[in-house]
């Protein structure tokens, strides 16, 4: 059982306080709360781990210049 899912059903199980539940688990209480509102929004889904990676990267290099560079390897 991994430590989101013990912490919930410890909330709800043992009607115990984000507070109380935080210093038991030895987790942050923002951590708590944050998780918390996952399950309320996801339900079980909340319980999986989300990924850290970010949905854009504002560096990356743009498609046509790719595609240029690409062309201009192949004529040479």
């Amino acid at each position: 059982m991994n430590k989101a899912r013990l912490i919930i059903t410890a909330i709800n199980v043992e009607q115990l306080t984000q507070d109380e539940a935080a210093r038991r688990y030895g987790v942050s209480q923002s951590w708590v709360s944050k998780l918390l509102t996952r399950y309320k929004h996801e339900g079980e889904a909340a319980f999986t781990p989300k990924t850290r990676r970010p949905h854009t990267t504002p560096t990356a290099t743009p498609q046509s210049t790719i595609d240029l560079i690409r062309e201009i390897r192949a004529t040479l």
